[in-house]
């Protein structure tokens, strides 16, 4: 967590291009002060950014929203950012809006990191909004291969059977193979001594 925060302030200090306010975004441990960032008009971005996810990161729902909106951004750095605060947030709305996202076509090139949080998350939600972004991203011209392999992981990672059938699709595609190969080992055989589903839990 350090090294993400560290990359978070140095990233967004530099865009606030030495402007006091930032400092003191940083130093205030006034949720209110942070939490007021987020709905005064006429905030930069990056002020913005930094209210939701000192909020989030203290489990303050007042940032949900926001951090939403950030985990569907076009600049990825930021994706991260929020999705490292909604893992922390706690909000039982988080993983319906995880999913949401990854599995909205309009979006599928910002998708990365709803689906990473969705493994993280590990919410009912998780295996099937993963399941059918990845079977959408099996066609032979698909461009958004880093969102597929995210998948063909998150699954893995998760370890449900349900998954079986689209990871032996994705084995035909050989950015894929190697990783749905994995994917489909750490997946317990149904009716075996080991076939138990992994039951579902927050991090």
């Amino acid at each position: 967590m350090d090294e993400e925060w560290r990359q978070l302030t140095q990233r967004l200090r530099t865009e606030a291009g030495g402007s006091t306010a930032f400092d003191d975004l940083v130093a205030t441990q006034d949720p209110d002060t942070l939490a007021g960032v987020l709905t005064a008009p006429g905030q930069p971005l990056w002020a913005r950014e930094l209210a939701a996810v000192r909020l989030g990161l203290a489990g303050d729902r007042r940032a949900f929203e926001s951090l939403v909106l950030f985990l569907n951004h076009r600049d990825p750095p930021r994706c991260a950012a929020a999705a490292l605060a909604l893992a922390r947030l706690g909000d039982p709305r988080t993983a319906r809006a995880a999913a949401a996202l990854a599995t909205n076509e309009l979006r599928v090139a910002y998708a990365l990191h709803p689906v990473r949080l969705l493994t993280a998350l590990r919410a009912p939600e998780a295996v099937p909004a993963l399941i059918t972004t990845l079977r959408r991203r099996l066609g032979p011209e698909d461009p958004h291969r880093h969102v597929a392999l995210a998948c063909v992981e998150g699954l893995g990672e998760l370890g449900d059977p349900r998954a079986q059938s689209v990871l032996h699709e994705a084995l035909a595609h050989p950015a894929l193979t190697e990783a749905a190969s994995r994917a489909l080992a750490r997946i317990p055989r149904q009716g075996g001594a080991h076939g138990r589903i992994p039951g579902q839990r927050w991090r």
